[in-house]
C-alpha cells in the first residue's frame, strides 16, 4: 500500500486514477489472502508423465486442474529422507528456490506435503537437461560450448551473489528452457553432504575390478561410448558421482564457492572431448584420479581442442588459490575463450542449439521413464511403517510455499507457444 501511494505521488495521478488504482490494489490483497487460505494438494495437479528420476524420487510433469497451467513436480519420498540423512538438503533446496528469484534459476511456485512425500512444485523446462543433449550429441562445437558456458557462468555468479555454493554442478542439473538457455537446478546440496562428497564413501566400496587397467587403454571413441552407457546408472544412484567435485571439498581442510568453477571446468572438457576427465570404470578409480589430477587431466591428442579452450579448462581445474574466479566473476568474463560473448544479452540472444516445442506439454527432450508407484500410499507404506517417521515429521514442518504469481496466474499459454514462435 505505501509503495502504491508513492508511486501514485511520484506519477503525479489525478485523485479519480488513484482511486481505481487503490481498488485494483485491495482487490489483488483480497485474492491473495484467499489464495493463501487454500491447501494445496495433489489432488489439485493431474500428473501427465515421469520426466525425472533420481535416487530420493521422482519428478513429473503435471498440470493444474483449475487454471491448466503446466509444471514440473519434483516427489520426494519422506522416508527415503530421513533414513539417509538428506532433510537439510531439501530444506535447502526449498529455501534458495523461494529465495533466488532469477532468470537463471528454476522458478518454485508452490511446495506441500503429506504423510508420505514432499512436493515441489517447478517451473516445466521442456529443453530437457544438459546430460541428455550431451548424450544425443558426441561432442559440441567451440561455439555451442561457449554459450553454454558462458550462460553457467552467469548462473553460477548469480547464486554465489545471493551467497550460496552450489556444489554440484552437473549437466543433469543444467536445464534447458523453451528457447535452449540455461537454469541452474537441483539445490539439494547446497548444505550438508550428499555420499559422493564424502571420501571415506570410496575406500570401503567393493568392486570386483582390480584396476582401471582396460579403461585407460580405451581410445577416447570407447571411453566415450562406456562413459555414455554408464551414465544413465549414476545419474541414478543415491552415491552419485565424483566426476565433477573439486578435489578441495573431498579434503576436511575445508573450501568456497571456488569448488563450483572446477566442475564447470570438467563439463567444458566433457563437452568438447565427449566425456569428463577424470571418468572411469568404478567410482572409486574416478575418485583417485580427482586426487590426482596433475598426473591425470589430460587430454587425447585425436580429438583437437583449441589453445584457448585448453587454456580456460586448465585455469578452472587447478588448486582452488590458483583458479580463475579467485579475484570475481570479470575475470573468468574477460579470459580469451569468451571473445565476442555479449554478456549484457545473452539470454535474449538466440541459444546455440535451438528447441523445437510442438506443446506446452511436449516432451521429446526427455528420456521416457516407466511409470511408479511412488504416488499410491499402499506401496509407499509397506516398507516404512507409518508410525516410523510419523514421530519425526516435525522435521519437515514450515515446508509450504506458495509464489503469489503462480497462484494467481490462469492457464495463459507461455510467450514461446503464441504465434508459432
Amino acid at each position: 500500500q505505501k509503495k502504491l501511494e508513492q508511486m501514485m505521488e511520484e506519477e503525479g495521478l489525478k485523485d479519480e486514477e488513484k482511486r481505481i488504482r487503490r481498488s485494483a490494489h485491495a482487490q489483488k490483497e483480497t485474492e491473495f489472502l484467499r489464495l493463501k487460505r487454500t491447501r494445496l494438494g495433489l489432488e489439485d495437479f493431474e500428473s501427465l508423465k515421469v520426466i525425472g528420476r533420481g535416487a530420493f524420487g521422482e519428478v513429473r510433469l503435471v498440470q493444474k486442474k483449475d487454471t491448466g497451467h503446466v509444471y514440473a513436480m519434483k516427489i520426494l519420498r519422506k522416508a527415503d529422507m530421513l533414513e539417509k540423512e538428506q532433510v537439510g538438503h531439501i530444506r535447502a533446496e526449498r529455501d534458495i528456490l523461494v529465495e533466488a528469484d532469477s532468470l537463471w534459476v528454476v522458478k518454485m511456485f508452490y511446495s506441500f506435503q503429506d504423510k508420505l512425500n514432499l512436493y515441489l512444485i517447478m517451473e516445466f523446462l521442456p529443453g530437457g537437461d544438459m546430460m541428455t543433449l550431451l548424450m544425443k550429441k558426441d561432442t559440441l562445437t567451440e561455439e555451442e560450448t561457449q554459450f553454454y558456458i558462458a550462460e553457467t557462468v552467469l548462473a553460477i555468479d548469480s547464486i554465489h551473489q545471493l551467497g550460496f555454493i552450489h556444489r554440484d554442478i552437473k549437466p543433469d542439473n543444467l536445464l534447458l528452457d523453451s528457447k535452449g538457455h540455461v537454469k541452474l537446478s537441483d539445490f539439494g546440496l547446497c548444505t550438508g553432504l550428499k555420499k559422493a562428497h564424502r571420501t571415506e564413501f570410496y575406500r570401503n566400496l567393493n568392486h570386483s575390478l582390480p584396476s582401471d587397467f582396460t579403461f585407460q587403454n580405451m581410445n577416447s571413441k570407447r571411453k566415450a561410448e562406456t562413459w555414455k552407457r554408464n551414465r544413465r546408472q549414476l545419474a541414478f544412484s543415491t552415491v552419485g558421482t565424483p566426476d565433477y567435485i573439486a578435489p578441495e571439498v573431498f579434503m576436511q581442510t575445508g573450501y568456497n564457492k571456488l569448488c563450483d568453477w572446477w566442475s564447470l571446468g570438467v563439463i567444458m572438457y566433457e563437452m568438447l572431448i565427449g566425456y569428463p576427465p577424470f571418468c572411469s570404470e568404478t567410482p572409486q578409480e574416478t575418485y583417485k584420479k580427482v586426487m590426482n589430477w596433475k598426473e591425470t587431466l589430460t587430454f587425447p591428442p585425436e580429438v583437437p581442442i583449441s589453445d584457448k579452450a585448453k587454456d580456460l579448462i586448465l585455469r578452472f581445474c587447478c588448486e582452488w588459490e590458483h583458479r580463475i574466479g579467485a579475484s570475481g566473476v570479470e575475470e573468468i568474463k574477460s579470459n580469451p575463450f569468451f571473445e565476442g560473448v555479449d554478456w549484457e544479452h545473452i539470454r535474449e540472444r538466440p541459444a546455440a542449439i535451438s528447441i523445437e516445442i510442438k506443446s506446452i506439454d511436449d516432451t521429446s527432450n526427455f528420456d521416457e521413464f516407466p511409470e511408479s508407484d511412488i504416488l499410491k500410499p499402499t506401496v509407499a507404506t509397506s516398507n516404512h511403517p507409518e508410525t516410523d517417521y510419523k514421530n519425526k515429521d516435525w522435521v519437515f514442518i514450515n515446508y509450504t510455499y506458495k509464489r503469489f504469481e503462480g497462484l494467481t496466474a490462469r492457464g495463459a499459454i507461455p510467450s514461446y507457444m503464441k504465434a508459432g514462435k
